[in-house]
């Protein structure tokens, strides 16, 4: 009796391993990235996976000399080094720079293997260090592309992301809350006790909010991506997640502006008509071909479709209850920007002065794969626009900064946040290569 029992065991033994073997296999990409990316993407049959792909690039940082590769005609440079984690920025009027040096809040949520496997590959991306949680300033008072003053502005914050200035308060984005402080450009240390405007949800899978002004400065907009990736725990842990919040900082309230939103990330006015746009992550685990990441305009009311569809009505069978009822009513984003690319940054050309062939468009943040083979992302993309304001429709997105993948394929860095500086240069925040880059015309 006992040999029949050992027996059983070891077939069920080996059954259960030969499955972890199959079904931890990668999924290998059949299509280049650039076929996934523009205004009309290829959109594949999913492969949907019950483990999720798992290629990181190991980072071990900038070494020696070694810099990120710039475009034809444009030349790169340390624009600030030493800094912690640091994952967004934001110019100020007089050009002194902000930088968040941020990291993801400490995980309460209890125990799961989905937070397990998240929080090793995000130590294994070099994403887990602890969040140093404030925002720095820095300034270049000569102009010589060099930042020589580096100094904590605000401390004692909860894992800040985005910051706007509106009138005599600089508006933080925490990972729970709208917060705002007292604040005028010049000030190199902010003591005041900040003040709540907004609570929503903060932590989960994704953690990071950005917020942007309108023109008047009379509403605010926040990005709050989802906690899991297709509403695994509940759409009830979804509430005023996967959206874009618009606020009302007077009344201190807030509705939602638009939804079926991943991970929206970057936020953006295109500067010629006014339209707000985002930089989206799209959902994992459907294969290295899906589903991209893209590049929309938003409106009120707008629905992209999350979790139950993906650009623009393609059906997530994964997701259940499923609602077919929903489809017709998602919005197609405006332009792909290639599977599991890790779009996050996004900023208008602007007064950007780096040619004519980056005069007119979008500069995005690729923080990069970690679920895709080959890799994708790890550079900043340019995405031309034309004169009606929305991507041209023949345009692939052209390499503004690349290189940040070694000939081992080692990340020395990853970039995030982008902004012009006040002279026109990009400045793009490398939070494993712990520095800001400034990207400037030869």
């Amino acid at each position: 009796m006992l040999r029949h029992i050992l027996i059983i065991s070891g077939l069920i033994a080996a059954a259960v391993i030969g499955w972890w073997i199959w079904a931890s296999q990668p999924d290998q990409a059949k299509l280049d990235v650039a076929a996934v990316a523009g205004v009309k993407p290829r959109i594949t049959a999913p492969r949907p996976q019950m483990i999720p792909t798992v290629k990181i690039a190991d980072p071990i940082g900038w070494q020696g000399n070694a810099t990120p590769t710039p475009a034809p005609g444009l030349k790169v440079k340390a624009f600030a080094t030493g800094l912690d984690h640091p994952r967004w920025l934001y110019r100020l009027p007089n050009g002194d720079v902000l930088v968040a040096e941020t990291n993801s809040p400490p995980r309460s949520e209890g125990f799961s293997i989905t937070d397990w496997v998240m929080s090793y590959l995000m130590n294994k991306a070099g994403a887990g260090v602890p969040s140093a949680n404030r925002i720095t300033l820095l300034r270049d008072a000569d102009g010589d592309g060099v930042a020589e003053l580096k100094t904590p502005l605000i401390t004692g914050l909860n894992s800040p992301l985005g910051m706007v200035l509106v009138g005599d308060r600089l508006y933080i984005a925490n990972t729970d809350a709208l917060v705002r402080v007292p604040f005028t450009p010049g000030q190199t240390r902010i003591t005041a006790t900040p003040e709540v405007v907004v609570r929503y949800p903060g932590g989960g899978h994704h953690w990071a909010r950005n917020v942007v002004a309108n023109a008047d400065g009379s509403r605010l907009y926040v990005a709050v991506g989802s906690a899991t990736n297709i509403a695994d725990k509940g759409l009830d842990k979804e509430v005023n997640r996967a959206c874009i919040l618009e606020v009302d900082p007077v009344a201190k309230k807030f509705r939602v502006f638009a939804s079926g939103l991943r991970n929206p990330q970057g936020l953006a006015f295109e500067p010629g008509s006014g339209r707000l746009w985002t930089a989206v992550n799209e959902r994992d685990m459907l294969g290295s071909d899906l589903a991209p990441d893209y590049l929309t305009s938003v409106g009120l009311g707008d629905f992209f479709g999350w979790p139950y569809s993906y650009w623009g009505g393609f059906a997530d069978e994964r997701v259940s209850p499923s609602r077919p009822d929903l489809y017709e009513y998602a919005k197609r984003p405006d332009y792909a920007l290639g599977p599991h690319t890790a779009s996050l940054g996004l900023t208008f050309a602007g007064d950007a002065r780096l040619g004519d062939r980056f005069a007119h468009g979008a500069f995005i943040g690729q923080h990069g794969s970690w679920n895709r083979v080959p890799v994708s992302g790890y550079k900043v993309i340019y995405v031309p626009f034309n004169a009606q304001g929305y991507p041209e429709k023949a345009a692939k997105p052209v390499d503004v900064l690349s290189g940040f993948l070694d000939a081992e394929g080692r990340a020395q860095g990853r970039p995030v946040g982008v902004i012009t500086d006040r002279t026109g240069a990009l400045l793009v925040a490398d939070d494993v290569g712990n520095r800001v880059w400034r990207v400037a015309a030869m």
